[in-house]
């Protein structure tokens, strides 16, 4: 069975640019770095790879690969939304400080945004450009509407299924559905 998530790995642009971010900056604390001569397909590399840790006994990681190009620019732009880190804060009150602690460090921050009364999160970006979220459970039952989960996945697969019964576009399909859930939240 799997026990938890050990860590997310990203690349980085630069080792100490990235610490200085996570550790000195944010507080995690630098965990661990492994030197990687080889990949597991036997390429040769010299990458060094970096943990910061998180209290709950998970990382994040980051690699530092010298000669490796920077990502392609996102396709598009839902991807520079979709593709982020969350970092989970105690309460709303600790939400509200790290907005008002980045803002006076002169970090362009998004948010505070209510998620429809689940859950209250602030966006911004490190130095690689990564997109990050700061966030806190305002319904401390955020993750347990099971229920209401497979209901939501059930609507959305019948919807993009009969769009394509009908020969009809299945993002519009979508679209329309999400017009629609949306007024139980207004």
């Amino acid at each position: 069975m799997i026990r938890g998530l050990h860590h997310n790995a990203y690349r980085c642009r630069e080792a100490e640019e990235t610490r200085r971010f996570y550790e000195d900056f944010l507080g995690l604390p630098l965990a661990g770095t492994l030197e990687i001569k080889e990949t597991k397909s036997g390429l040769p590399t010299e990458t060094l790879h970096i943990f910061f840790g998180l209290d709950d006994g998970s990382y994040l990681a980051f690699f530092e690969a010298p000669g490796v190009p920077p990502p392609s620019k996102a396709s598009h732009p839902a991807y520079d939304i979709f593709n982020h880190i969350a970092l989970e804060a105690k309460d709303r009150a600790e939400v509200l400080r790290w907005y008002d602690w980045l803002k006076s460090q002169g970090v362009d921050v998004i948010g505070p945004t209510d998620h429809k009364g689940l859950i209250l999160s602030i966006y911004f970006h490190d130095p690689a450009g990564i997109r990050l979220e700061i966030t806190t459970p305002l319904d401390k039952e955020w993750n347990r509407h099971t229920e209401k989960g497979y209901a939501d996945l059930k609507l959305w697969e019948d919807a993009k299924a009969k769009a394509k019964a009908e020969g009809r576009d299945v993002p519009a399909a979508l679209l329309e559905l999400i017009k629609d859930v949306r007024k139980r939240y207004e």
